[in-house]
Parts: C-alpha cells; sequence; structure tokens
C-alpha cells in the first residue's frame, strides 16, 4: 500500500481564497494573470545581469498544451530539451547533466525563488507544473548567482501568481489525442493588506507510447499578509499527486520504425514513478529604502513510489532557510544572501514483481546537507557601464547509513566545499541596447547516485570516496536589445570543465562507472531572435550551437560528448491578431547527436512541423489549438548514452532511445470572470 501525504486541505484553502472580495477589475486577456507586475520586474532584474538571462511569460506558451517544461522553455535560448514521456524531459543547459538518463541533474529548480531540488541537489522536475505560473526565469550558468546556485546549467525559477497579479475567476480545459484531457480553475483576490491566490489542475492522458499513461492532481497557493508598510510575508502551499507509467527506452529501429511501442522489460515490471508531495514555504520582506531584505524558510515532504529494475520505496523531508539582503545608494549596489537545505531519506529497494514489492533487498537512512553564501557588487563608475563582482561560497555532505543489504553495502560519508567567484560588466551604448561578458567558476557536488556506486572486489555498493565536485571556468559574452522590429539575446560562452560526471570503464584509476573526467570542454552559442515589422506579424527564432567535447581523456581522447546535437533550431511564424491567429512552427536538427562516449553511433537528423492558433470567441473567453509533429516524423529525441552501442542494423540493439512526440492534436478553451 503506498503512503499519500493527505490533500484535504488543498480544496479548502482554495474555497478561502474564492471567498475574499475581490476588487471590480476587467482582465486584459484570458491568461492566468490580469497584472504583468512580476513578470516586469523579473525582466528589469534581468537587464540588469551581465550574461544569459531569459524571462518567459505566460503569454509565450498560453496556446500551447502545457505539459512538461518543454512546452514553456521551447524559445529559451540556450535550454535544450527534448520529450521522453509525459511530464519526463530531457533538460540541460550548456551541456549540464550529460551523464543523466533519468531525473535530472547539473540545474538548480526553484519555485517562487525556493528550491525543489532534494537537498543533494538531485530533482523531480514534474513537481514544477508550469500551467500555474505567471512566468518562468532562465538563469543560464553562473548567472543563476542570486538564487546562490554553483551548477553549470545555472537555475530555472517558475513564479506562481499572487491575489493582486491574477484577481477573479480563470478557467482553463483542453482534451485531444491520446484521451488527453486537462483542466486548471485559478482565483485571486486583495484587499489593502491581504491577498490570495489558489489554483487547481488535473490532467489525464493515455501519452503516446503503450504503458505511458499518467494522471495527476495539483494544487498551488499562497497568502500574502502586509503587515505594516516596511513589513510584508507571505505564505505558499503546494500539494501534487502525480503518477506516471514508465514505457522506456527502446533501440535504434524500434523508435524509428515503431515508437508507440514500449519497451518490454518496462511493462512485465509495470514500471512507474509515482510521487506525491507536498511543500509549505514563507517568504518575508522589509523593504527600509535602500536596504531590503527577504529571509523566510520551507519544509518539502516527498514520497515516491517508483518500480523499475527493482521497486524503489523513498519517503523524503527536506528543510532549510534563507536570506538575501540587497543595499543600493547612488552608483554602488550591493547583494548578500545565504541558503542552507538539509534533507533525510528513507530509501528502501524490493524485489519488482510487476509493479508490486517482493521481498526487501535493501534499506538505509540517507542525509545529504547543501548550504552557500553568496555576494555581489555592482558598481556604475558613468551612466552606461556596470561593473560586476561576486561570488559564491557552497560547502556540503552526503552520509548513507545501511540498515540492511541483501548484497554487500557499507555506510559512507563524504563532505565537499568550493568557492567560485565571479566577475562582470555590462555596458549600453544606446536606449535597449545592452553589451555583456563575464568570467566566473561553477562547482558542482555529486548527489547520492554519483556518491554512492556498486564497486570493487566482490561488488560492493559503497561511497566512492576519491569522487570530487565537478568544476568550471566560463568566459561569456553577448548583446541583447531592442531596435526597430528587431529584438535580440545572444550569448556566447566557452567552459573549461575538470572532473565533469561522466560514464567510464572502470580500471585501476577509475574505481566507479561514474566519476570525473579529467579534461573537458564545452563551447557554444545561444541565440534568440525576434521579428516583429507589424502588429499581425512576428517571427521568433532560437539557434543553439553546441560543441561538447573530451581533451586528450585516456579513454576516449577528444571525442565529442553524447546526447546533445551540435545544432538545433525552432521558428515560430504568428500571423494575424489576438482576435484571431495562427503561428505555424518549426523543431530543426540537422544531424544527431552521437550516442555513445565511443563516437560510433550517431542519430539521424529530423525536423518537426507544428502549429497552434487562438481565437476570441466572447469577451473574456478565448478557443486554442495546439497541433503537433503533423507529418508525423518518426525520430530520435532523447538519448541514453552509453560507453558502448550497437551500430544499427545489428540486433539485438542498444535499448537506449527515445522516440520523438508523435503526431497529436488538442484544443481548448480559456476564461476569465
Amino acid at each position: 500500500m503506498k503512503t499519500r501525504i493527505d490533500r484535504a486541505a488543498a480544496p479548502l484553502a482554495f474555497a478561502i481564497c474564492l471567498a475574499m472580495p475581490v476588487h471590480a477589475e476587467e482582465a486584459d486577456s484570458t491568461i492566468i494573470v490580469t497584472a504583468p507586475t512580476a513578470t516586469d520586474a523579473a525582466e528589469e532584474r534581468a537587464a540588469r545581469t551581465p550574461g544569459g538571462i531569459d524571462v518567459v511569460s505566460y503569454e509565450d506558451y498560453a496556446d500551447k498544451s502545457v505539459v512538461s517544461l518543454r512546452d514553456t522553455l521551447a524559445f529559451s535560448p540556450g535550454v535544450y530539451l527534448q520529450p521522453r514521456y509525459g511530464q519526463e524531459v530531457r533538460i540541460s543547459v550548456r551541456g549540464s547533466g550529460l551523464s543523466r538518463g533519468f531525473h535530472m541533474r547539473g540545474l538548480t529548480l526553484l519555485q517562487d525563488g525556493v528550491p525543489i531540488n532534494l537537498a543533494d541537489d538531485n530533482g523531480d522536475f514534474q513537481e514544477l507544473e508550469p500551467i500555474f505560473f505567471d512566468h518562468l526565469e532562465v538563469y543560464r550558468g553562473a548567472n543563476a548567482l542570486r538564487f546562490g546556485s554553483g551548477t553549470l546549467g545555472g537555475a530555472i525559477n517558475g513564479v506562481t501568481p499572487t491575489g493582486r497579479t491574477a484577481r477573479g475567476i480563470y478557467l482553463r480545459a483542453d482534451a485531444g489525442s491520446l484521451d488527453s484531457y486537462r483542466g486548471l480553475i485559478s482565483g485571486g483576490a486583495a484587499s489593502e493588506r491581504v491577498d490570495a491566490w489558489g489554483a487547481v489542475s488535473a490532467d489525464t492522458s493515455d501519452g503516446d507510447r503503450d504503458h505511458a499513461k499518467r494522471r495527476s492532481l495539483r494544487f498551488q497557493g499562497n497568502v500574502g499578509l502586509k503587515l505594516s508598510d516596511v513589513v510584508s510575508t507571505r505564505f505558499y502551499a503546494s500539494v501534487n499527486n502525480i503518477n506516471q507509467q514508465l514505457p522506456g527506452a527502446l533501440t535504434r529501429a524500434e523508435a524509428l520504425t515503431t515508437p508507440r511501442k514500449a519497451n518490454t522489460g518496462a511493462v512485465a515490471g509495470d514500471q512507474g514513478r509515482d510521487i506525491d508531495s507536498l511543500r509549505l514555504q514563507n517568504r518575508t520582506s522589509f523593504d527600509w529604502g535602500a536596504l531590503t531584505l527577504d529571509a523566510g524558510g520551507f519544509v518539502n515532504a516527498k514520497s515516491l513510489h517508483h518500480p523499475i529494475f527493482q521497486l524503489i520505496d523513498q519517503k523524503s523531508v527536506d528543510v532549510g532557510g534563507f536570506f538575501r539582503a540587497g543595499y543600493a545608494a547612488g552608483p554602488v549596489e550591493v547583494t548578500l544572501g545565504g541558503e542552507i537545505r538539509r534533507g533525510g531519506t528513507d530509501a528502501r529497494q524490493f524485489v519488482n514483481n510487476g509493479g508490486r514489492r517482493g521481498a526487501l533487498t535493501f534499506d538505509a537512512d540517507q542525509k545529504a546537507q547543501t548550504a552557500t553564501l553568496y555576494g555581489e557588487v555592482r558598481v556604475r563608475p558613468v551612466e552606461a557601464l556596470t561593473l560586476i563582482a561576486g561570488g559564491v561560497y557552497a560547502d556540503g555532505w552526503r552520509q548513507r547509513h545501511v540498515n540492511f543489504s541483501a548484497t554487500p553495502a557499507t555506510d559512507g560519508r563524504i563532505d565537499f566545499d568550493a568557492f567560485s567567484p565571479k566577475i562582470g560588466l555590462l555596458f549600453e551604448p544606446a536606449a535597449d541596447i545592452q553589451i555583456f561578458a563575464n568570467y566566473s567558476r561553477s562547482a558542482e557536488f555529486p548527489g547520492f547516485g554519483e556518491v554512492f556506486q556498486t564497486i570493487g572486489t566482490p561488488p560492493t555498493s559503497m561511497v566512492v570516496s576519491d569522487i570530487r565536485p565537478q568544476r568550471a571556468w566560463t568566459a561569456e559574452i553577448g548583446t541583447r536589445g531592442k531596435l526597430g522590429f528587431a529584438s535580440w539575446d545572444l550569448a556566447v560562452y566557452r567552459s573549461t570543465l575538470k572532473g565533469e560526471l561522466l560514464q567510464f570503464t572502470t580500471n585501476a584509476s577509475i574505481p566507479a562507472a561514474t566519476f570525473n573526467a579529467d579534461r573537458t570542454l564545452h563551447q557554444g552559442v545561444e541565440a534568440g531572435l525576434d521579428l516583429a515589422p507589424t502588429d499581425w506579424l512576428r517571427l521568433r527564432q532560437v539557434y543553439t550551437y553546441s560543441d561538447f567535447r573530451f581533451r586528450d581523456d585516456a579513454q576516449f581522447g577528444d571525442n565529442r560528448l553524447p546526447v546533445v546535437p551540435r545544432h538545433a533550431y525552432r521558428a515560430e511564424l504568428r500571423l494575424g491578431s489576438d482576435t484571431l491567429h495562427i503561428a505555424p512552427n518549426l523543431e530543426w536538427v540537422p544531424d544527431g547527436p552521437f550516442a555513445d562516449y565511443r563516437n560510433r553511433v550517431r542519430t539521424p537528423g529530423y525536423a518537426l512541423i507544428g502549429v497552434t492558433g487562438g481565437a476570441t470567441i466572447a469577451e473574456g473567453i478565448d478557443a486554442f489549438v495546439d497541433v503537433r509533429n503533423i507529418t508525423g516524423k518518426k525520430a530520435i529525441g532523447d538519448i541514453s548514452a552509453a560507453i558502448t552501442v550497437t551500430p544499427p542494423n545489428v540486433e539485438p540493439g542498444s535499448a537506449i532511445y527515445y522516440p520523438v512526440e508523435r503526431r497529436a492534436v488538442s484544443a481548448g478553451i480559456r476564461a476569465r470572470f
């Protein structure tokens, strides 16, 4: 019997929210927010950062059937996203987390500024529900300093509305292919000193592959109190119930010819990932004019039922606190902040008997802590130039106590610490035009999956004592701005890494299958260009060039790293007005990436064509349609990279491939009252 976190409080909180008095105010459009206050503030912060940052508003993806982060961040420069199934996606920024074919590593994911990553920095991005958000903030690489992130990829922060930015009742419902149904109801209200917002969403689908059904029920809400002219506070609550069948990876031939099928092992084991989570947090703000302070705390409770090769049963509780102080006087601004996360996980594994528990094979108590302290100074010697210097100090530890194991396993603990400095400049030669540059270091600590591996003779699950943080120095230069009907965002970066966490064949100097590489190189281009010559015509484009490779590695020489293609391009042409519009779109990967570290097998390139559209059907009511992969193209989207892969046309093939999304049509309505 799976333990469920009680969800009775969610509908009650939502009802209280709707019962508050609502100020009379007409909605500007049928999107989840009625006032762009938070989005405008995020864009202002982005404009003051000397590096790659993007703010994605709800309007940018309102016409899509929003299933995963891929639907919201498709046009965010430098973000590589490929669907695996349901809400499971590959997400990588600047080559982060390449060795992970499951879950997520190398990015800090946040909601309303609070991490949803576990204390060991790993996480399930399914808990970020894009349909709720006012906007998303993408801070690439070391530009995520304001969140205390030291990862190579940076941070993605989803920001929910408040009662002041989303007043009234908002409804959204859509249905489509594959027996997919999705609905959302939200409500916001505000008085002079109190505001509240809450939303409930439900989602069900058979999925575009066999054994890929999903179901979710979620609640998000927050209540804000203005205690005085100086002090305000906001309480947040998030409840998730997510059930997802796993179809597994396919061979190359299967992915390219019969992409609907599921992996036979996944079906036999009734593989799935079911998550129940409860997240509570508070942020209290003090505003003394030149000096501001945000402080708060959070608790995340999560239950994971995950039948795969064995049945993984984990229950975790993470707690933490944070503060962020800012001071601005004349040409000088100072930011100082810190965060600490500490968590414990009751980690058990059982024999997987068709998705049910068999005999207990492993039981351990896992504990982790990650703490950061960061600061930044900004000086404006002349009006058009800002100089920035800052840094992040991080320390953490991972610890395990084994209560029972059917195979050899030992206790262990490992500690890490690192300091990552950053310098940068921001030059504004004209209004709405910026040129930026920065040089920074990042340090990424291994998680439980890397720290504890089966090694040695006889094979024993134990701490990999020689594993160390992944470190990188990154140089970045770029520009963003607007000129006439064109707006752009361009960044060129070069990261030299030491100790990148990748996969190897074990030997005397490499004790574990996932271990630190010696030297690797990540360099690339992240470009976005929007052209809007008239009110009824807009062309959005993003292009990413990725050159990731080993450097004189003992096993792989100068081989390219697998998973991410060198070139990826997306475009969307929007024709029409808010009253009636259509937007054909294109995703083009000219040549697929390598599937293996030995660079012997490459996946084919592909082009996917889709279209979205929308129309106003009555005052306050809009309809929308989303058609994906119109031509029914069969292609490989993601890869669980391996050291050696079976060549094409050789059977049995390596089951490491995930097909792109199949053809699907969905349509729905949005309404605000």
